[in-house]
């Protein structure tokens, strides 16, 4: 084992559980893994800055990099009724969203995608971690926040309500699952480097899967939100089939969602393909 791959990945429960095994030499791999965890918007970040060889990145950002990065078919989170959520501490309408201060986990993440899609553009963002969104609409910082991850789970008991479901619109508009987040790594490593990083990925994931309560130290290592009963939701929710491999509808969820920028004008129009 010589070739050492640089792999970013975010501290939710649905990284830490899916790459478990893969951190941990729990299975066989042709290559060392170096990590680095941060933020999935900072991970964005860097990859548009071209600096891990394999990362994961909001699916928002992947138009904009396919010139140096290709998505691997294992490790995405995909799902069914699993989106990111508008909040507020009170009911409001499109329209009033229009002249108000919304939050965003990121200029870059698949949650502001999805908010300026639904929007129509016209939207008043503010960025900031995704973990400090529901404080910040509880405390009128903000007018409004898109959440993700674990505060999906807990933003009730912050006294707020749930104003769109931006999954649930996704899915009325497509019929096809929302496509959140994946794993990309650099177009110039060779096919073969490819595939082996792709089978490694698919084999965390059934290993993590087929050993449900080995990775969750880890897990709740790296959780913002301790409780178990969220992290174990926030697992079932996010790790699916689809994090196993893409699939058909997963595939097309993805070329949908990129092409769809494409013809917005958000990022170039490039004829890179996509997925290995």
């Amino acid at each position: 084992m010589n070739k050492v791959i640089s792999f970013g990945l975010s501290p939710c429960p649905n990284d830490t559980f899916s790459f478990y095994a893969m951190l941990h030499n729990k299975i066989p791999m042709p290559f060392a893994i170096e990590p680095h965890m941060a933020d999935v918007e900072c991970l964005n970040q860097w990859a548009l800055q071209g600096r891990l060889a394999m990362t994961k990145v909001s699916f928002g950002v992947l138009g904009h990099i396919l010139k140096d990065y290709v998505l691997l078919p294992s490790g995405s989170a995909l799902g069914r009724e699993c989106g990111p959520l508008i909040v507020a501490k009170k009911p409001l309408t499109v329209e009033d969203l229009r002249g108000l201060r919304v939050a965003i986990p990121g200029e870059h993440t698949t949650a502001a995608l999805l908010l300026r899609l639904y929007m129509n553009g016209g939207v008043n963002t503010v960025s900031m971690p995704f973990d400090r969104i529901v404080e910040a609409v509880s405390q009128g910082q903000v007018d409004a926040g898109v959440i993700i991850h674990e505060t999906r789970f807990t933003y009730g008991l912050y006294g707020l309500q749930c104003v769109v479901d931006l999954g649930e619109w996704w899915e009325r508009q497509t019929g096809l699952p929302i496509p959140l987040g994946g794993i990309v790594a650099k177009r110039h490593l060779a096919e073969s480097v490819l595939q082996d990083l792709n089978e490694t990925l698919k084999i965390s994931v059934l290993y993590a899967r087929s050993h449900r309560e080995e990775p969750m130290a880890f897990v709740r290592q790296h959780a913002q939100e301790m409780d178990v009963n969220v992290m174990k939701q926030h697992i079932a929710l996010y790790v699916t089939s689809w994090t196993v491999d893409l699939g058909q509808d997963g595939r097309k969820a993805v070329e949908y969602l990129v092409n769809l920028g494409r013809e917005l004008g958000l990022w170039p129009g490039s004829s890179a393909h996509i997925l290995i």
